[in-house]
């Protein structure tokens, strides 16, 4: 998998497989923390998550310029993990104000603005070698494997760790409870018949007979599950932390020298004033149409000072490539608004719309260890039948598709008839499917390669936008004659209501292959495009452009309680298309730069 690749790589990839692994254990249950801790809405829980991660990215961009200011890319990245550090651990002490967890939310975001856009320019540094050039965009393909590995665990810390807590204070887990508990803790809940059910199903000391004290204990129990999970991440965060100072000396240095005064980024007050006056005015035309409203307009905004200040300090041979960059970033902001909705509306819709038990084969697919099993068994049989293995590495496959068969069967014959299920581990899909798809769709791609018909890396940003709207598609058809949660007025979804867990499973699969198809391709285009002196600016400015569209999340929740479930999802759909048409429609020019 390494084979010619320059150490770095590993270096940055186990830095961004801790980080990731600490991130996405917090996503996996923010918005459900936030609902549960706070009474919140979809809507004002949906509008924390989107500030939120749109923070994240927006700030890459202070990252980006501080560390293309300095050439200091090394000790950028090393304070983000630090203060990413600090804002985990305000996220795992219980009982912390709304205020207090905002807080504790943005210092992350701050830290992650200095760590994630650096590190991926750090490894397009790495592959501006002649010697490694041509491995660039596999390179890609490998670090975002890193992301996905440590990903594709989080969700299982989190459930684990909410779990366990419950257990521990007699409780079990029914993610329709903490709504009903505000619901009657606020005097809104009319009916409790339901309630008191629920209630009696989860409390392993016997019925409730206080639906009041209930209320409040299993609030408390529920949030501070989800405090500890935090407390995982921040532990990740320390494993991250050490793996970069211990080995950051195999990534490159390009800090500043006086020979490189003509590499500096030109910060001339004129571009800076006209960069200010896009911003407020595209904010200020926004704030007037009430679709968006003025937090959208700000995002926006942000975007078009950026925009106008890289135009106007870009040299004249610089200009094709900055003006293909920004054509390629208006692209990302509506892929990144539909594909994120995986840690919002599609995690309300696990929640609420999808089965609480399912029967043992297919609990294999929710249980950690099962679900490495059902892995392994498909790795050991790859090992054994593929052409060209060596005769040690085949008797290695067989070995581990004979434990994996093993522990599989195990797990299947010792599961209950009925086993419960957490929305949150819908959320390990996607990564699992990015580790498990990487390498079959590199290997496609080199094939197509071999036959010279290999799309350009715009033609596969396009095709990932198509496939995205495939996915979309899927859920929607989903969604077909079920009630909407405006219909059902805080109740609980009726259980005779309440879909398969497949149909999810299969929107995270297709919605998989689109993401590999544009995210690790874009990030590779990114640093082949852009300008040397702008390579951390760039790699910001992609992540600004993921950072727009991440705040254009609410529109999912915003929409979740007002329309029909399959007009929600129709709004992504058309939004995906629109974005393909657009990038077929100037992919010439694209492509132009990109082989330049």
């Amino acid at each position: 998998m390494l084979k010619n690749h320059p150490k770095g790589l590993l270096v940055a990839f186990f830095s961004n497989m801790g980080e990731r692994f600490g991130f996405y254990t917090m996503m996996a249950i923010l918005v459900l923390f936030l609902q549960a801790k706070f009474g919140l809405s979809a809507e004002k829980a949906g509008g924390i998550y989107s500030w939120f991660y749109f923070s994240i990215y927006a700030l890459a961009l202070i990252g980006g310029i501080l560390a293309d200011a300095t050439r200091k890319y090394k000790l950028v990245i090393l304070a983000g993990i630090i203060i990413m550090f600090a804002g985990y651990i305000i996220m795992a002490v219980p009982g912390m104000t709304l205020t207090i967890t905002i807080i504790g939310l943005f210092t992350i975001a701050l830290g992650n603005g200095l760590f994630k856009g650096n590190l991926q320019a750090v490894v397009g540094q790495m592959y501006d070698d002649p010697k490694y050039s041509k491995l660039r965009d596999s390179a890609y393909m490998i670090f975002y494997m890193g992301i996905n590995v440590g990903a594709l665990f989080a969700p299982f810390a989190a459930t684990g760790m909410r779990n366990w807590w419950l257990k521990t204070n007699g409780f079990l887990h029914d993610g329709s409870l903490p709504s009903l508990c505000h619901q009657f803790i606020n005097g809104t809940l009319t009916d409790t018949t339901v309630f008191q059910k629920l209630a009696n199903s989860v409390s392993l000391n016997g019925p409730v007979s206080d639906l009041s004290l209930f209320s409040q204990k299993y609030l408390d129990v529920f949030a501070k599950g989800y405090n500890y999970a935090f407390g995982i991440a921040a532990c990740t965060m320390i494993l991250s932390l050490l793996v970069y100072v211990i080995f950051n000396k195999h990534l490159p240095n390009k800090e500043k020298k006086v020979s490189e005064v003509s590499e500096k980024v030109d910060f001339n007050f004129i571009p800076l004033l006209a960069a200010l006056a896009a911003m407020v005015g595209t904010a200020y035309i926004l704030h007037f149409i009430k679709q968006v409203g003025w937090t959208a307009g700000f995002a926006f905004g942000l975007f078009a000072a950026f925009v106008t200040w890289i135009i106007l300090s870009a040299k004249k041979e610089e200009m094709s490539r900055i003006i293909a960059l920004v054509l390629v970033f208006v692209v990302v902001i509506f892929f990144w608004m539909s594909f994120h909705q995986n840690g919002l509306t599609l995690t309300l819709y696990a929640r609420d719309y999808n089965v609480k038990a399912v029967n043992p084969f297919t609990y294999m697919f929710f249980d950690v260890v099962s679900l490495l099993a059902v892995c392994g068994s498909i790795a050991g049989l790859v090992m054994i039948v593929k052409k060209g293995m060596e005769k040690n590495i085949r008797m290695a496959g067989a070995a581990i598709l004979v434990v994996a068969l093993f522990t599989a069967y195990y797990k299947l014959v010792s599961s209950s008839t009925l086993n419960a299920i957490s929305p949150e581990i819908f959320q390990c899909y996607n990564p699992l499917f990015v580790v498990a798809l990487t390498f079959p769709v590199m290997g496609f791609f080199a094939w197509l390669n071999k036959k010279n018909i290999e799309p350009s890396v715009p033609k596969k940003i396009g095709f990932g936008m198509i496939i995205a709207a495939i996915g979309f598609t899927v859920v929607l058809i989903s969604s077909l004659h079920l009630s909407s949660p405006h219909l059902l007025n805080g109740a609980p979804v009726p259980d005779t209501e309440r879909v398969s867990p497949y149909w999810l499973i299969s929107i995270y699969l297709v919605l998989t292959v689109a993401e590999l198809f544009l995210s690790p391709m874009g990030l590779s285009f990114v640093s082949k495009v852009a300008p040397s002196r702008f390579q951390g600016l760039m790699q910001g400015g992609w992540l600004l452009a993921t950072a727009v569209g991440n705040k254009l999340l609410f529109v999912g929740t915003l929409l979740w309680d007002k329309v029909e479930l399959w007009q929600l999802w129709l709004v992504f759909i058309v939004c995906c298309l629109t974005s393909a048409a657009f990038i077929f429609s100037i992919l010439k020019r694209l492509e132009k730069e990109g082989n330049g």
